[in-house]
């Protein structure tokens, strides 16, 4: 027995790093992985996934094809329809709001930044250790190497520790957000639903639950996905303005004003808290690697930005459709909340207050501009030094382009692509039915999608030249009644723009002279 322990034991230490060394090299590779393929392969996997999850909790029988699209929309955050919503069940839109949680960005970005900290981490003690062995087996590990070893590790642990508890508290700060917003959210949704008489009676008319279609709309919201659990969207709650107003700060505290509020929650931390992790996080944002944290300069920028974008919208869309067929009904405040609502949204939600085939064919392009710009887009007349570095930075790295890197398009012209593949797919429905398929609607479809907004200008029995008595007005989207072939084409380009940060440099191989 004393044998069996003396030899036993000394296994045992090298069984675990066995173990370690093996779980290392399979993490390493994972890393090594260019982030395209990671989050490609994520996307797709919870697509999959949600798909099996709706088809098995279906109440009704719909084609394969619709169901793997109201997955993808929900897990790329793009809301495009081509089922209507009244159809899910409770648990079904219990498994899309998950689906639309895991999808959301701020969400992905936190789970990229803990692996971050556990890459910094493993990389640090990788470094220490091959330091180590360096005079280990030399066999003369004299009293100087000894002093040098210590105060090279001393060295490598300083540097990288600050790093490494800076990035573990960004995350957990990211975390306490997220779980914020959607609380506070969900109860203010709860709270108005509860007070207001109509609003509450929608629901019930429809059969819906208050605590999911709360939470569903403020993860949908938050996310910047646009799904409401109503088949008009937001147009049957156009009169309840109190409900838009509680929607609009969730819309910009999830797409295009978070870095704006992410940078204030850490200033407030560090001017209360003084702790140097998150003076770190502002000094030296580029350092920490996430590239929702932006330099102080560029936020300002940004919101600066964001907010003149809106008011440019509003004041064309008050121009232009305040006394339009679209807002017919509704008095002044109204019309003001329900347009601010309108613009808010075109950068990227989706949610809607206004039927898109009312509009004027000037506010379409300008929502087709919107939704093509990304969600960060900001004037900058001066550069941050942050941005500078960059710069220099992929000077230097300009050599290392693959010849794969050249080839590659830019943003628009996928998109161009993308619009005469559907154009020939759908060409004899464009010969047949022209009012509803026009290029126009066809385009906003897509750059909708690309954009993970989820705007459409829907489909109308009564705009049909040659008169189908069979036709029946549906609430859902104009992909709806597209063919397979064009709705694989969009879920294709729903998967592009929420990867859409990963071609943005496409296209530099093209010059204009």
């Amino acid at each position: 027995m004393k044998f069996f322990i003396n030899n036993s034991s000394p296994r045992k230490p090298c069984i675990i790093q066995c173990f370690r060394g093996l779980m290392l090299s399979c993490f390493n590779f994972v890393v090594k992985v260019d982030p395209f393929w990671i989050q490609l392969f994520y996307f797709v996997i919870l697509s999959l996934v949600g798909f099996v999850a709706l088809k098995i909790t279906a109440s009704f029988t719909p084609k394969g094809i619709d169901v793997l699209f109201t997955s993808v929309s929900a897990v790329t955050v793009s809301s495009m329809s081509t089922l209507e919503m009244e159809v899910f069940s409770n648990t079904q839109l219990i498994f899309m709001t998950i689906l639309m949680l895991l999808g959301g960005e701020v969400f992905v970005s936190m789970l990229g930044l803990f692996l971050a900290s556990f890459t910094t981490k493993e990389e640090s003690q990788t470094m220490i250790d091959a330091f180590e062995m360096d005079y280990i087996s030399s066999n003369e590990l004299t009293q100087k190497s000894k002093n040098m070893v210590e105060i090279r590790t001393t060295s490598i642990e300083h540097d990288k520790k600050l790093k490494l508890k800076s990035i573990k508290v960004l995350g957990y700060v990211i975390l306490c957000y997220l779980l914020a917003v959607h609380l506070i959210g969900s109860a203010l949704i709860s709270i108005y639903l509860s007070l207001v008489e109509d609003a509450g009676q929608v629901l019930k008319k429809k059969g819906l639950k208050m605590l999911t279609f709360s939470l569903f709309t403020t993860v949908s919201t938050f996310t910047n996905c646009g799904f409401v659990p109503t088949n008009e969207n937001m147009i049957i709650f156009k009169r309840n303005s109190g409900l838009l107003l509680i929607l609009i700060p969730q819309i910009l505290l999830g797409n295009t004003l978070y870095p704006v509020c992410l940078r204030s929650i850490l200033w407030f931390l560090e001017k209360n808290t003084k702790k140097v992790e998150f003076n770190f996080m502002l000094q030296c944002s580029n350092e920490i690697g996430y590239s929702h944290l932006l330099p102080g300069r560029h936020s300002v920028l940004l919101a600066t930005t964001v907010v003149g974008f809106v008011f440019i919208q509003l004041v064309l869309f008050c121009a232009l459709e305040w006394s339009s067929e679209a807002t017919a009904g509704l008095n002044g405040y109204q019309k003001f909340i329900g347009s601010l609502f309108e613009v808010v949204n075109s950068r990227h939600t989706g949610e809607s207050v206004f039927d898109l085939s009312l509009l004027s064919s000037a506010i379409l392009v300008v929502f087709i501009v919107m939704m093509y710009l990304p969600p960060y887009t900001s004037f900058l007349p001066i550069e941050d030094d942050d941005k500078v570095s960059l710069r220099r930075e992929g000077k230097s790295r300009k050599g290392r382009k693959s010849f794969i890197d050249y080839l590659l398009f830019s943003p628009l012209s996928y998109l161009v692509i993308f619009i005469v593949l559907i154009c020939i797919t759908e060409r004899s429905k464009i010969t047949k039915d022209q009012l509803n398929f026009n290029v126009l609607n066809i385009a906003l479809e897509v750059f909708s999608a690309y954009g993970n907004v989820g705007f459409s200008t829907g489909y109308s029995c009564s705009k049909q030249i040659h008169s189908d008595k069979y036709c029946k007005d549906a609430m859902y989207g104009f992909a709806g009644r597209w063919s397979d072939e064009g709705k694989i084409i969009l879920i294709i380009v729903m998967f592009f723009g929420r990867l859409k940060k990963f071609s943005m440099r496409g296209g530099q191989a093209w010059k204009l002279l």
